[in-house]
């Protein structure tokens, strides 16, 4: 579906979108779903378990939650994410959900078409993002429940594609295949593009003193010299689409918004040390499930090395174990730091992570045992260095050194987003800004409840850029940028129709 034949606007197009979204996973499809007008209200028949929030919600019941105070609805909640609007936005769809219940969503949501704020969605692949590289995963992941979409339960897609959900957890692909479904059924298409690869974001600057002069892109240097003469204006965004023959079409668009939602799983974090580049050695879960899918690690006495204490670890430990392959767990920190993920998971709700975690903590690595048959956790150390021969070096936090042999190694530690078209790789939007952004350690620092960029105005970030990984509290971004583009859409409403510019305007 090539761009130019939706839109009309390669080269250099002169119309300019209130918004373009970058990414269209699930932060970017919920994004486009509030954008398009949907409006979540209070249910005439909820009752919020949380009595304090219901009745600030009864306060504005004929108020969509758009056009609340979300800073006064969020205060005094807690869960499982550093924003605020994305514990609200969750407490809303999913109340008590971190106590096991399964209460139903306090929202009903409304098309209210004179809500559109026209925007483009652009994707390297269908919509739904990351979660189509994950097909063909043997494990799974959260509840289905909690991967939903707004206005979709995925219980009521999910039973009329298949006869029997065993059970609440559901495999990643039927996942992609949701949020593709998702976008066709909730009308959404026409906001979208595929197959299109971002090459630069930049601001463009107008001469304050001609207001005849044509958006233009201004040197850091000479802004600087002469900043007092530009204002900012619109973004300038070019790209290109790859076309089902193979080639690429440039395109270039003007946004006065941007919003990020590129998630964070484009470029796995290495250990930068000597033979990583060997083949033997896997930087991600689909690598290392292709090898065992097609029967490459059968039959071996050496065990697979694991490295990383998250989430991803602990799948290949149990993708592994699941598959006879003796692993060895390598983690630098110690099994009682409180920072691990799975003191943040119920054990109801994710018996497999808490059963990885039992072993980390029961099955390590002495002296007296060696390795052990099926797992050995080795806490405290880190990997020196991976030889041709398929060896690897251990050193523990005391110093000491081991020598392993190996059938296999897989190095997650975490990955890093691709940001290479904004400026200084958008190292400067971080809370550390000489530092690559990465979800825990540095995300990009935004308003926590407009989440706007506060080192750059009109550019928005949400999901995992901004710490959200679970799809539960990523939705939080969608509804503080869309308030606050909301927000500004009516100030400028209001003040046009002051000037005396608004005839009849809506």
């Amino acid at each position: 579906m090539p761009l130019v034949e939706e839109t009309s606007l390669l080269e250099d197009s002169s119309v300019t979108f209130p918004m373009v979204i970058i990414g269209n996973g699930p932060s970017g499809i919920c994004l486009s779903y509030m954008l398009s007008g949907y409006r979540p209200y209070l249910s005439s028949e909820a009752i919020h378990p949380n009595t304090i929030l219901h009745s600030k919600l009864e306060e504005a019941r004929h108020l969509s939650i758009v056009d609340q105070d979300l800073e006064y609805l969020s205060e005094g909640l807690e869960g499982r994410s550093s924003n605020p609007v994305a514990v609200l936005f969750d407490t809303l769809l999913h109340p008590d959900a971190d106590f096991g219940y399964d209460y139903p969503s306090v929202l009903h949501w409304k098309l209210e078409q004179h809500h559109y704020i026209p925007h483009l969605v652009l994707g390297k692949g269908p919509p739904g993002g990351a979660w189509h590289n994950m097909e063909g995963s043997m494990l799974t992941i959260s509840f289905g429940s909690w991967m939903e979409l707004p206005g979709l339960k995925f219980k009521d897609w999910v039973s009329s594609k298949r006869r029997n959900l065993k059970g609440d957890r559901v495999m990643p692909e039927e996942i992609a295949r949701y949020y593709k479904h998702y976008v066709k059924v909730m009308g959404l298409q026409k906001n979208f593009r595929e197959n299109t690869y971002i090459t630069s974001i930049s601001r463009l600057y107008r001469d304050q003193d001609d207001d005849n002069s044509q958006d233009r892109d201004i040197s850091t240097k000479h802004l600087q010299i002469e900043k007092s003469n530009f204002i900012k204006r619109n973004w300038e965004i070019r790209g290109y689409q790859r076309i089902a023959d193979g080639s690429h079409a440039p395109f270039c668009l003007f946004a006065e918004n941007v919003a990020l939602a590129t998630g964070t799983l484009d470029s796995p974090a290495h250990l930068e040390i000597e033979g990583e580049d060997f083949p033997f050695v896997f930087h991600s879960m689909s690598e290392f499930g292709a090898a065992i899918n097609k029967g490459k690690l059968r039959g071996k006495v050496d065990p697979v090395l694991i490295v990383g204490s998250g989430l991803t670890a602990a799948d290949a430990v149990l993708c592994a174990y699941n598959s006879n392959i003796p692993v060895i767990h390598v983690f630098r920190r110690r099994v009682t730091d409180p920072s691990l993920i799975f003191k943040q998971l119920p054990k109801k709700l994710y018996p497999e992570y808490h059963k990885v975690y039992h072993m980390m903590c029961t099955q390590s690595y002495s002296i007296d045992s060696n390795l052990l048959s099926d797992y050995t956790s080795f806490p405290e150390h880190h990997v020196l260095s991976f030889k041709s021969d398929m060896k690897c070096v251990l050193q523990s936090v005391s110093g000491l050194k081991k020598i392993f042999k190996l059938s296999a190694a897989v190095v997650l530690i975490g990955s890093h987003p691709n940001l290479s078209f904004l400026k200084d790789q958008g190292c400067y939007l971080g809370h550390k800004s000489s530092q690559p952004i990465t979800c825990k350690g540095n995300p990009v620092e935004i308003d926590t409840y407009t989440y706007e960029c506060i080192k750059e105005a009109n550019l928005f970030a949400l999901g995992p850029l901004v710490g959200d990984n679970f799809v539960r509290f990523l939705k939080g971004g969608a509804l503080g940028v869309t308030r606050c583009l909301a927000t500004r859409q009516k100030k400028k409403q209001h003040l046009f129709v002051e000037r005396g510019g608004g005839d009849g305007i809506a």
